[in-house]
């Protein structure tokens, strides 16, 4: 009898402390969970992204010039400029600090976790991409 019990209270032990770990587990996680902000994914493309673009040989870039399926692959390859440069580099801090003397919206975004200013623009790119659900232009 005295066995049966130990047994059962090590398996009732053993059932709490799995439970108390996906718990954890479940918290810890979620803590991680960023739910992207298109306006200020706007904010950012509008006044950094363009600022080059409009001066470029390429001229203005507008949301609505590809599908969310070609801002997405675009994003997803991380190639800006033909490939030779990376679509991270203008939204990471090191690039963001390079500007933030020239460009309050840069000043402003300085501390941003570099993670969720790009998941901030690919949600304003995709909202208004051609078959997004506001067609956006950057006028």
């Amino acid at each position: 009898m005295i066995d049966f019990l130990r047994r059962t209270d090590m398996r009732h032990s053993k059932s709490l402390t799995t439970v108390a770990l996906l718990a954890l587990l479940g918290t810890t996680f979620s803590a991680y969970a960023y739910d992207a902000d298109w306006k200020r994914g706007r904010l950012y493309y509008r006044s950094v992204c363009t600022a080059c673009h409009t001066t470029s040989p390429i001229g203005a870039i507008s949301p609505s010039t590809k599908t969310k399926a070609d801002w997405s692959a675009y994003l997803l390859t991380d190639r800006h400029a033909k490939g030779k440069d990376a679509v991270s580099k203008y939204v990471g801090k090191a690039y963001r600090d390079s500007i933030k003397d020239s460009n309050k919206t840069a000043a402003k975004f300085a501390d941003t976790p570099d993670k969720e200013l790009m998941e901030d623009i690919k949600a304003f790119l995709l909202k208004g991409a051609k078959d997004g659900d506001a067609p956006a232009s950057c006028n």
